[in-house]
């Protein structure tokens, strides 16, 4: 299998030049991702909501890579506040109750911008052939 870049588009991508993701073998590695709607380039404030919005995006970035959110076997979550990491965990209950990639969650001192409260990257794999 080739080398595969994937984009959604996302000025960030082009201005500071990554892919979403790479494709490479079987395994699907998704940058870290924030909590923008891309279609919109608005970001809620709520981390709750930023963080339904990262696994939209990251959903919609492994169905083009050929897999699904059920194929994440690796999940690492940052937030820029301790007090974020209950709504976020709720909604990675919500996305992984099943699944149950291996994870861990960070506490940073800030992202790119002071509005963005966290970020979410995962490594899934393709279905096998």
């Amino acid at each position: 299998m080739s080398r595969r870049l994937i984009s959604t588009g996302s000025p960030f991508e082009r201005d500071f030049g990554y892919s979403r993701a790479v494709v490479d073998g079987d395994l699907v590695f998704v940058s870290g991702t924030t909590g923008y709607d891309y279609a919109t380039m608005t970001l809620p404030d709520d981390p709750a909501e930023q963080a339904r919005n990262i696994f939209r995006t990251i959903g919609a970035v492994l169905e083009e890579a050929g897999t699904s959110l059920a194929q994440v076997a690796r999940a690492q979550y940052f937030v820029t506040d301790r007090s974020y990491c209950a709504p976020v965990l709720a909604v990675c209950g919500e996305v992984f109750g099943e699944i149950r990639p291996a994870a861990g969650i960070y506490v940073v001192a800030g992202l790119l911008e002071p509005r963005m409260k966290l970020e979410i990257e995962v490594t899934a794999r393709l279905p096998k052939a």
